[in-house]
C-alpha cells in the first residue's frame, strides 16, 4: 500500500548484531534478534507504535524487560503507548539488545509564554487573492484573557477567543478504526476574525487587475501591554472585470476541493481547459468554476478575458470498441464527472446550451442521452446506459471540442477458455528503490508482490487472457508510468496486487485480512465482488473494502482496483503470506475469482 509508513520501514536496525554475511530465506527462522521497524530516531504523532522483528522461536523478546507475544515462527509486533517527547525503547532477547528511541511530535501549537502569538499560528501563511466582497479571515493562537485585532489597509479587525473545536485525525485513521473527533484542551486560546473589503474601498489603480494591501498587522494586548507582529501572507484584492485566465498545460490537470494536497480530488481538467482565477492561496489557484488548481500546472494567457462557450448540435463517432461524443465549443472549459448505476453524466460549466439536434443511432452502450441547463452556466449531459457495468472513459480536447469516449464491454475471441481474449493488466506493486513494507524478517513486499503476480498472470493465461504487467523484475516504475500504462494498454480491468502495512498508531500484532480498494464508481462491483470470493474461498479474514484516492485505482481508461492480499507487518499472517503452497492457491483464486465476476457482468 502507499501509505507514507511504509518507505520508512526501509529502514533496518541490528542493534550491536553485525550479520552481513549471514544469510537467511524468509520461510527459515531467523538467527539473532532484529527489529525492522520503527527506524532510529523515529519522530511520529501518533500515541502509540508497533515494533515489528523476529528472534529465534526459543526463548523470551522483552520490551523494558516485559515478555512480549510472538508467533509460531518468532515474530512479533506488540504496540506501547507513547508520551509526548522523547520514548526509549530496549528490546532484548538473551545477550542481544536493541534500543531504540521514538519522538512523539505534539499535535498543537506550543503554548507561548506571557506576551507572545504562538509560533507559526498567525494566518494567513501564505500569500491570498480574493475576489472584493468575499470574507478574509484572520486567526492566531495566544494566551487566554488578551486583546487581539489585526490592521488591514485602513481597516481593523477584532480577534474573538473561540471555543474548543474537535480536531480530526488523518484520513490513514480510517484503516485502523480511530477517526473519532477528539478535543485537545489546552491553556492557550485561538482567535479569529473576518472582514470584507469592497470594490468601492479600494484606492484607483490603472492598468491593473488586482489592489496589494500588504501583509496583516496583528496586535497582541495583555495586562496592559502591547505587541504588534507582522503576518506572514500578504492579501490582494482581484478586479471582477480583469480577471486572470488560464490555460491547463498537464495532461489532466488535478483538481480539487481546497488550496492544498489535502483537500479531495475532482474530476481531472483536460489539457487546454480554460478558465478564469477568481482567487489566490500561495501556489494554487480557485478556476472559476469552484475547483483549485496548482499554478504549475497552467500557464497565463496574457490579456484574455473571462469565456464562457455556447454548444449547439452533438454528434458521435461509433469506434470498433468504444463510442465517442463530441460536443463542439467555443472555448474549452472545465468540465466533471459522476458515474451511477446505468447512467454516466457529463458536466459542462461556462458552457450555454443552444441545443436543438443531437445524434446518436442505436449504439451497443447508450440507450438514450439527456440534457440540462441545471444553471445559467452549467450544463449537464447524462447518458442512460443500457447494463450498470462500465468499462472506462477518456476525456480529451481536440481543438476546442471536446472529446468523450466511453469503452463498450470486452469481447471474448472464443468460448473454449472462459477470458480468451480478454486484457487483463497486473500491476505487482513497487519495485527497484520503492520496497514497500517489510516482514519482520526484512523480507520485501516488492518481492512477493511480484512473485505472487507472476502467479496470477500464468493462472490468468491458463484461462486464456491476454495479460499485461507493468513490471516483471526488480525495477522502479512511476506512479504516473504505472497509469501510463493501464491508460496506453486499455486492458478490461487493472489490478496492483500489493501486501499491507498499518499506520503507526495501528494494532500490527492483530490487525489481518484482505482488502480492497478502488475509486471510481465503475470499478466497485469488481471490488466487492474479488474481495468476498477471496475472503471466502481461501477463508481469509476480511480487512475491509474501501473507497481510496490512490494512483492505481485513479486510472478511468479502465476498471481499476487494488488488493491487499495480507498484512506483512502481522506476525502471524506474514507466515501464511510467505508459503508458496499458500501463494499459489492465492493466485488460483484470484483467477478464479476474476473469471466468476466476468460471468455476473455479462
Amino acid at each position: 500500500m502507499y501509505f507514507g509508513v511504509k518507505s520508512l520501514l526501509g529502514f533496518l536496525i541490528l542493534g550491536f548484531i553485525v550479520a552481513s554475511s549471514v544469510f537467511v530465506s524468509a520461510q527459515q527462522p531467523y538467527p539473532y534478534l532484529r527489529v525492522v521497524y520503527p527506524p532510529p530516531n523515529h519522530q511520529t504523532s501518533a500515541d502509540r507504535i508497533f515494533f515489528l522483528g523476529t528472534a529465534p522461536a526459543s526463548g523470551q523478546v522483552l520490551i523494558n524487560g516485559k515478555a512480549i507475544r510472538r508467533s509460531q515462527s518468532g515474530h512479533f509486533a506488540p504496540s506501547l503507548p507513547l508520551q509526548v517527547g522523547e520514548n526509549t525503547f530496549k528490546i532484548s532477547y538473551q545477550k542481544q539488545a536493541i534500543q531504540i528511541q521514538v519522538t512523539r511530535l505534539a499535535t498543537q501549537p506550543e503554548i507561548p509564554q506571557g506576551l507572545a502569538f504562538a509560533k507559526d499560528s498567525l494566518t494567513p501563511a501564505v500569500d491570498i487573492a480574493r475576489l472584493p466582497g468575499e470574507l478574509i479571515c484572520f486567526s492566531a493562537i495566544a494566551t487566554p484573557n488578551a486583546s487581539v485585532s489585526v490592521k488591514l489597509g485602513n481597516q481593523t479587525i477584532s480577534l474573538s477567543p473561540q471555543p474548543q473545536q474537535a480536531q480530526l485525525p488523518s484520513n490513514l485513521a480510517a484503516l485502523t478504526g480511530r477517526n473519532q473527533p477528539f478535543v485537545n484542551h489546552h491553556s492557550a486560546s485561538k482567535y479569529e476574525g473576518c472582514t470584507t473589503v469592497q470594490e468601492n474601498d479600494l484606492p484607483v489603480a490603472d492598468n491593473t487587475n488586482e489592489v496589494d494591501l500588504g501583509k496583516p498587522q496583528f496586535q497582541l494586548t495583555l495586562n496592559g501591554k502591547t505587541i504588534n507582529q507582522e503576518g506572514t501572507g500578504k492579501i490582494t484584492i482581484l478586479s471582477p472585470a480583469k480577471l486572470p485566465v488560464v490555460e491547463v498545460t498537464a495532461d489532466a490537470g488535478v483538481a480539487r476541493t481546497g488550496p492544498s494536497t489535502d483537500y479531495s480530488r475532482l474530476t481531472p481538467l483536460p489539457k487546454s481547459t480554460r478558465a478564469a482565477v477568481t482567487a489566490r492561496e500561495g501556489e494554487w489557484l480557485r478556476l472559476d468554476y469552484g475547483g483549485w488548481i496548482n499554478s504549475k500546472e497552467t500557464t497565463i494567457i496574457p490579456g484574455a478575458v473571462p469565456h464562457h462557450s455556447i454548444i449547439r448540435s452533438v454528434g458521435y463517432r461509433p469506434q470498433p470498441n468504444m463510442t465517442e461524443m463530441v460536443f463542439p465549443l467555443q472555448v474549452p472549459v472545465p468540465v466533471s464527472v459522476q458515474q451511477g448505476d446505468k447512467t454516466f453524466t457529463l458536466t459542462l460549466h461556462n458552457t450555454t446550451a443552444q441545443t436543438d439536434i443531437i445524434r446518436l443511432d442505436d449504439n451497443p452502450l447508450i440507450s438514450r442521452l439527456d440534457w440540462q441547463q441545471v444553471k445559467p452556466e452549467q450544463l449537464q449531459y447524462t447518458f442512460n446506459l443500457k447494463k450498470s457495468q462500465q468499462w472506462g472513459y477518456k476525456l480529451r480536447y481536440e481543438g476546442t471540442s471536446l472529446i468523450l469516449s466511453l469503452r463498450h464491454s470486452p469481447i471474448r475471441n472464443s468460448k473454449q477458455k472462459p477470458l480468451s481474449g480478454i486484457k487483463i493488466l497486473l500491476d505487482p506493486g513497487h519495485g527497484g528503490k520503492e520496497p514497500g513494507a517489510r516482514g519482520p524478517n526484512g523480507y520485501l513486499e516488492k518481492d512477493v508482490n511480484l512473485t505472487v503476480s507472476k502467479l496470477v498472470r500464468d493462472e490468468l493465461v491458463k484461462r486464456g487472457a491476454i495479460v499485461v504487467m507493468t513490471r516483471e523484475d526488480d525495477k522502479e516504475v512511476s506512479l504516473p508510468d504505472r497509469q501510463a500504462i493501464i491508460d496506453r494498454e486499455e486492458p478490461a480491468i487493472s489490478i496492483s496486487i500489493h501486501y499491507n502495512s498499518l499506520p503507526d498508531d495501528g494494532d500490527a500484532e492483530n490487525t489481518k485480512g484482505v482488502a480492497t480498494f478502488w475509486y471510481h464508481p465503475q470499478a466497485h462491483d469488481l471490488a466487492i465482488f474479488m474481495q468476498n470470493y477471496l475472503v471466502k474461498t481461501r477463508k481469509r479474514p476480511s480487512y475491509g473494502v474501501f473507497w481510496d484516492n490512490l494512483a492505481l485505482t485513479r486510472p478511468a481508461s479502465a476498471p481499476s482496483i487494488l488488493l491487499e492480499l495480507g498484512f506483512m507487518s502481522n506476525p502471524d499472517e506474514f507466515e501464511w503470506v510467505m508459503d508458496e503452497k499458500e501463494q499459489k492457491k492465492l493466485a488460483k483464486a484470484v483467477a478464479d475469482g476474476i473469471v466468476e465476476w466476468f460471468k455476473s457482468v455479462n
